[in-house]
């Protein structure tokens, strides 16, 4: 299945027109847009993906594209309730495709990937990010956190879509990754692909995580420990 869902995906992607300067003025335009791109993308993943539970971002990284900035891929995530079975990140700007099985593995392109064997966050690139949703108890966190996180790391980046950071976070481009809040659709499939490549999925706390949790962390299992401590 994982390559079917793989092929689908790409091949959604290739027909979504590149971002272009930004036009809208407006909150409301920009959401026009976004609905405009948005459904007939999810809907047609939605008719063309093999039966199933699917979680579907057709525009994982949305804010970026209407920007006219790369930094976006398009994410689908079966699901059996809130366990992710399957999951496939694909970038057309990059032309890369990240995908896990549970139990299975994870995989850039075709080869496993495994996170960074770093055990210091001074060496570190950490990067976060918020839910989209307002979620005042979060932005406190994440406000109350980030003076502790810069004073100990090598740089701090927001690079793009969360999901995306993850599986970087698991491929070893990226040392870390936190976010606090609930974000579920983000989380879920990117989640999978950490735990299946070696990194450490907690929330930020340390507890296991769930998709009600208040708070995600992954990290390279040199990194983990330390950065719990650092962002509690």
């Amino acid at each position: 299945m994982l390559n079917t869902v793989i092929e689908t995906v790409v091949a959604v992607a290739a027909r979504i027109p590149a971002p272009n300067a930004p036009t809208a003025t407006t909150l409301p335009e920009l959401l026009s847009r976004f609905t405009e791109l948005d459904e007939p993308l999810h809907a047609e993943l939605r008719d063309r993906l093999p039966a199933g539970e699917w979680v579907i971002d057709s525009l994982d990284g949305a804010v970026q594209y209407l920007q006219g900035l790369p930094q976006w891929c398009v994410t689908v995530t079966l699901v059996d309730g809130d366990t992710p079975l399957l999951t496939v990140l694909h970038s057309p700007t990059l032309g890369e495709t990240y995908a896990a099985e549970r139990g299975k593995g994870a995989w850039r392109d075709g080869a496993p990937i495994r996170p960074s064997a770093k055990v210091s966050l001074a060496a570190a690139l950490a990067g976060t990010s918020h839910p989209a949703t307002p979620q005042p108890d979060a932005d406190a966190a994440a406000g109350k956190a980030l003076p502790a996180v810069l004073g100990r790391i090598a740089a701090l980046r927001n690079l793009g879509p969360t999901s995306w950071q993850i599986a970087d976070v698991a491929a070893g481009r990226m040392d870390l990754f936190w976010l606090f809040g609930q974000d579920a659709e983000n989380l879920l499939g990117a989640g999978l692909i950490a735990t299946e490549a070696g990194a450490v999925v907690s929330t930020t706390t340390g507890a296991p995580w769930t998709p009600t949790s208040s708070g995600f962390l992954v990290a390279a299992p040199g990194l983990h420990s330390e950065a719990v401590a650092t962002l509690t």
